[in-house]
């Protein structure tokens, strides 16, 4: 009798201990299962918060007045020479893709304080200097930007990036009063590192005032900015500088 009940015991005992190691492998398997999904819900809510790539929000001049592009005008968007003030309604900031426990998500910083100017003289754009508040940029994330304006950028130390055109640009397709591509290079300043680069711009010129959008491809590296690399979050080490521009003509 004696033996029976032990034998017993010993079935409920290991009865027992594969129940409990069930019940935590289970556990286990939910912890990890929630973790994957929700960094996959971050991304997605994350990735669906980032603004999107500045576009062309004026409306060209001749189609303004017409309805269609003029092609055979060479004044509806009136004289573009002298200087261009950066207005209100002007942004910049950053976009980059960071990778949450292998989920993509895009990021985007902004600010509207930015200022400067371009100068036009004989359909050339001869010079555009600007200035960009990096300490003021603001993502979704409080904490994402501490970590950017301490230690991926020092902004108390560069409070500021630059941009200063180091080449002429034919903007004479302005005349025709429609929106036009071209190239802009310049050098670019950023936490205390200068860089050439060369951005693709579009633009738009209304009579006294343009707007101007761009992208800027850069490798943080080159501006000896490290991208974290946290072990759950990686950012990639390539992103954008990308700006929106309202200036009006004086």
């Amino acid at each position: 009798m004696t033996e029976q009940t032990d034998s017993v015991q010993s079935v409920e005992k290991k009865s027992k201990k594969i129940r409990r190691v069930w019940i935590i492998a289970l556990a286990a398997v939910a912890i990890i299962a929630g973790v994957f999904i929700g960094s996959r819900i971050y991304a997605s809510t994350v990735s669906a918060q980032a603004e999107d790539v500045p576009t062309l929000s004026q409306t060209p001049a001749a189609e303004q007045s017409n309805g269609a592009p003029e092609t055979g005008s060479d004044s509806s968007a009136g004289d573009t020479s002298g200087t261009w003030s950066v207005g209100s309604g002007s942004f910049a900031g950053y976009r980059l893709d960071e990778v949450l426990n292998g989920a993509d998500v895009t990021v985007t910083g902004r600010t509207e304080d930015i200022t400067g100017s371009l100068t036009v003289q004989e359909d050339q754009l001869i010079a555009a200097d600007l200035t960009l508040q990096v300490d003021t940029i603001s993502t979704d994330s409080d904490r994402r930007d501490q970590y950017f304006r301490t230690t991926a950028i020092d902004t108390e130390q560069f409070p500021e990036a630059t941009f200063s055109l180091v080449e002429p640009v034919d903007v004479s397709a302005s005349h025709v009063g429609g929106a036009q591509s071209f190239n802009m290079t310049g050098e670019l300043t950023l936490n205390g590192q200068t860089v050439a680069v060369t951005t693709d711009v579009e633009a738009v010129f209304n009579d006294g005032q343009a707007q101007l959008v761009g992208q800027i491809p850069v490798n943080w590296a080159d501006f000896g900015v490290e991208a974290p690399d946290l072990g759950f979050v990686a950012v990639e080490d390539d992103g954008f500088i990308e700006f929106s521009l309202n200036v009006m003509q004086h």
